[in-house]
């Protein structure tokens, strides 16, 4: 990974990479690693002793197998009403040079019991804490924003909206049907019932948000998992699974405008034409044709189609081993500059509580960088740009084959030169960054 170079603190650090791959070669039972180092190597802040004893989540990683959890799911989708321990929070200060105020910030909110899946009993949603991940999404929303409360985040991430104004979340799907009952990765509910939960603590009335996917099917297991039964769901018009997400708006911003001569203008979603606020919840995945597949690639679901005729496949521009593709243009940018997204957007929430590692179609499986385990992890931003660097960089940080290598990052380049947000390459789990503010909440 490209990190910034500058050491936190007075300590002097092996190279994270080397020491990994030492660590690698020596095999199992070291309770050791990329999170344990980052401790070692610059936690502490600056002229300060260092301190050695861990305040983060940060797991140590361990190459031995992890006890398998028990079959019976100890955390289903729907929550208790009063859960028997309140979930608490504790903010950890990232290493690295402080950024400049006004700065890009990301919130990456951890909790290791946000989900209890072995890894093979049954579908993984099934082992989902919604208690959990509704303390997830508070306190990153307050980390956020600097606020003490979900309502008062929302009033600054909100500050004109009006009663009866839409609020639109734009879910990942790509692996889905109605009847959806295989283990890929595809959007969870959890996330989502947590956002309502907080929106409506803000006064926005559940038929006032309007989940969808404009070119999947939404699943009867993620819609009916909602707690909300107010809220409107679109996907596909094709699939016949929900209210249809139509193109037939008469806008004048209506349709994305490509910059480049071979593509063809696309329709948007009327969902997000006729919504007053968008909100992103991607999930952290790589992607065999791009190389990530993050928020901003997230919105080919917002458009009419991606593959059209010939040259007209968006697939060509984004894949860095086709002979259309340029490291000087792509069309996720065109469609994120359209003002209904650019304009709209007030948060993206990515979904790491699963994650999934080498491709968008694979299932959930264990991370070394998270102690053997699953993500476990929110990541939220008013930052379009900011907040996809930081996943790309979770992924990257992960020891196993990632598609793409040496491009995966070029379409948050040209979005940053296209005013979308802030690009930065850093190092999550030790040096961080320098103009993204990056900061991390254990939920525990």
């Amino acid at each position: 990974m490209a990190a910034d170079g500058k050491d936190s603190g007075n300590v002097r650090r092996i190279s994270r990479r080397d020491l990994l791959k030492g660590l690698v070669t020596l095999g199992g039972g070291l309770l050791t690693g990329r999170a344990l180092l980052s401790w070692l190597a610059g936690e502490a802040p600056r002229a300060q002793t260092l301190d050695l004893t861990p305040r983060s989540y940060l797991p140590y990683v361990s190459r031995s197998v992890p006890p398998t959890p028990t079959a019976t799911p100890t955390a289903t989708a729907t929550p208790t009403s009063t859960p028997t321990a309140t979930p608490t929070a504790t903010a950890t200060p990232t290493p690295g040079s402080t950024p400049q105020p006004g700065s890009s910030r990301v919130v990456h909110v951890h909790a290791a019991n946000a989900t209890s899946w072995d890894f093979s009993t049954g579908w993984y949603g099934d082992y989902v804490n919604q208690s959990v991940v509704n303390t997830m999404v508070e306190e990153g929303l307050k980390a956020l924003t600097g606020t003490n409360s979900a309502q008062a985040a929302w009033q600054q991430l909100l500050p004109n909206y009006r009663s009866g104004q839409v609020i639109a979340i734009k879910v990942n799907f790509n692996n889905s049907a109605c009847t959806d009952s295989d283990n890929v990765i595809d959007g969870l509910i959890e996330p989502v019932n947590a956002l309502i939960a907080t929106l409506k603590s803000f006064g926005v009335a559940e038929s006032d948000i309007w989940i969808f996917d404009a070119s999947r099917a939404l699943p009867n297991r993620f819609v009916n998992g909602c707690l909300y039964s107010g809220v409107r769901f679109f996907d596909d018009i094709s699939k016949g699974c929900r209210e249809d997400a139509t193109f037939t708006s008469n806008d004048p911003n209506a349709e994305v405008t490509f910059q480049h001569p071979n593509l063809k203008n696309r329709r948007l979603t009327d969902v997000v034409i006729n919504a007053d606020y968008l909100i992103n919840v991607p999930i952290l995945k790589d992607h065999g044709i791009s190389g990530v597949t993050l928020g901003l690639k997230n919105h080919f679901g917002t458009i009419e189609y991606v593959r059209g005729a010939g040259n007209d496949d968006l697939h060509s521009y984004i894949n860095p081993t086709n002979s259309l593709y340029s490291t000087s243009y792509s069309p996720l940018v065109d469609i994120c500059l359209n003002p209904h997204i650019r304009d709209k957007t007030v948060l993206v929430l990515g979904d790491g509580l699963f994650g999934a590692l080498g491709n968008t179609n694979t299932e959930p499986r264990r991370w070394s960088t998270f102690g053997d385990q699953a993500p476990n992890s929110l990541f939220l931003s008013s930052d379009q740009v900011a907040v996809d660097c930081v996943m790309l960089d979770i992924l990257d940080a992960e020891p196993v084959y990632h598609p793409q290598a040496g491009h995966r990052d070029d379409y948050l380049k040209l979005a940053a030169q296209a005013g979308l947000g802030t690009y930065e390459r850093g190092d999550p789990w030790g040096s961080g960054y320098t103009q993204i503010d990056y900061r991390r909440v254990e939920v525990s």
